[in-house]
C-alpha cells in the first residue's frame, strides 16, 4: 500500500489545481514559503484532521485559499489522495482507493470515497 497521488485545489496556498504523483521514492523540496508544509497539511486534512492548530490555522475556514493582491479568494478547498491498495491492507476489493475532502467557506464539509459522497 502506498500513496500514489495527491490533488490539491483551493487549499491554503494552492489556488490552482495541483497534482503531485509519487514514485517508490519521493521527496518534496523547495525554498521557504513554496508550500511544502501545506502539502503535508493537505494530506493530514484529507485523512480527517480536525485540529486547526495542527493544520497551522487560526480557524477552520483558513484552509480555503484566501486570495492575494492579484487573485480573488476561493469559496472551496478540495484535496484528493489516491492510495494503491496493492497488498490489500485496506479492507476493500479496490486496488486503487481515492479519498477526498471538500470544505466550503460557509462551513459545510463533504467526504468522498472513490468518488461517492459519504458521511
Amino acid at each position: 500500500m502506498y500513496l500514489s497521488k495527491i490533488e490539491i485545489f483551493g487549499f491554503k496556498s494552492f489556488a490552482d489545481k495541483t497534482t503531485i504523483e509519487f514514485d517508490s521514492v519521493s521527496a518534496i523540496v523547495g525554498p521557504n514559503g513554496s508550500g511544502k508544509s501545506n502539502i503535508v497539511d493537505a494530506l493530514r486534512w484529507v485523512l480527517g484532521e480536525q485540529g486547526d492548530k495542527v493544520l497551522r490555522s487560526g480557524k477552520r475556514e483558513d484552509v480555503v485559499f484566501n486570495g492575494t493582491k492579484f487573485r480573488k479568494p476561493l469559496s472551496v478547498a478540495e484535496v484528493v489522495v489516491t492510495i494503491q491498495n496493492n497488498k490489500n491492507i485496506l479492507p476493500t476489493e479496490y486496488n486503487e482507493v481515492q479519498i477526498a475532502r471538500r470544505f466550503y467557506r460557509s462551513g459545510e464539509t463533504e467526504y468522498f470515497l472513490n468518488g461517492t459522497r459519504s458521511g
